[in-house]
């Protein structure tokens, strides 16, 4: 089956995977692990890149 492209672009620091969850190592009285959940930084967790125009103005 083909793959049909996503009209937004996928975040290139996360690629499409914005939210996270990493384990601390430690463990519930439960038996279950303690993590954290984590957003990514560059995208604020929604998984797409927003187009920014990367303009400089160099001098006056």
């Amino acid at each position: 089956m083909p793959q049909h492209a996503l009209s937004a672009r996928v975040c290139r620091d996360c690629d499409g995977f914005p939210v996270v969850a990493i384990t601390t190592g430690t463990r519930h009285r439960d038996g279950t692990r303690a993590t954290l959940r984590v957003t990514c930084p560059a995208c604020q967790g929604t998984g797409y890149a927003t187009l920014v125009a990367d303009l400089a103005r160099a001098g006056e």
